[in-house]
């Protein structure tokens, strides 16, 4: 049975959520702050931890920030703020996903199941160990090993951000739009497209000299992404 750790310090939506995603066969377990969240992470990892952004002491930033520093376990924001200031800014502390309240249990529930699977994709070895690599000039994308290397040096990115590197190196030179690229590596056939802009902007950070002007991962303007030599 797949955990998911809720941090949610409204008692009503707390009890509610966590009954809810019981009944859609998760072992569901909440705390009300940040602190308590981390804490229990640390202690007794769960398989996804929901994070709201509005918490008493620590808020919800800080709090994806000190989770992603200590694993690569998915992470979703479940949060009444839909600013776009608010999801930049969750995205860019660590977060995978982000769902506005009210939220649609089943929904939810099917974002889960994505990233769970896909985390478990990304952790299994292949049956017989593979030795592709797809080169963009001193960048290398290692699909089967589950590596990213720069000018020869390993390069530390996030189970999400390797997904969507993997999906435009299978498609090198070819313009992929973001709507494609949502439901291609995060499974939603409709969404917030932000979510890849966020991701390509943290990735470019990664693996661009210079993101004002990127030699590898481009817009195309109107269009998507690519990823070229």
């Amino acid at each position: 049975m797949n955990s998911v750790l809720l941090i949610e310090d409204d008692d009503r939506i707390r009890l509610s959520l966590t009954m809810a995603l019981e009944d859609e066969g998760y072992a569901a377990y909440a705390v009300a702050t940040a602190e308590e969240g981390i804490a229990a992470q640390r202690r007794e990892p769960a398989d996804t931890v929901l994070v709201d952004l509005m918490l008493p002491g620590m808020d919800g930033y800080e709090c994806i920030r000190q989770l992603r520093r200590d694993d690569d376990v998915p992470i979703v924001v479940v949060s009444a703020r839909d600013d776009t200031h608010d999801i930049v800014a969750a995205l860019e502390a660590g977060a995978d996903d982000y769902v506005v309240k009210p939220v649609q249990v089943k929904e939810l529930a099917a974002r889960l199941r994505v990233l769970r699977r896909r985390a478990r994709a990304a952790v299994t070895p292949p049956a017989t160990p593979g030795t592709s690599v797809l080169t963009f000039g001193d960048l290398q994308v290692r699909p089967e090993a589950g590596g990213v290397r720069l000018g020869g040096e390993p390069v530390a990115v996030t189970r999400t951000e390797f997904r969507l590197l993997c999906e435009l190196a299978d498609h090198a030179g070819l313009v992929l739009s973001r709507q494609q690229l949502l439901q291609r590596v995060w499974g939603h056939e409709f969404g917030d497209e932000r979510v890849v802009d966020v991701h390509v902007g943290r990735l470019r950070h990664k693996i661009e000299a210079d993101t004002g002007n990127p030699r590898h991962l481009v817009t195309v303007r109107g269009l998507g992404y690519k990823l070229q030599a």
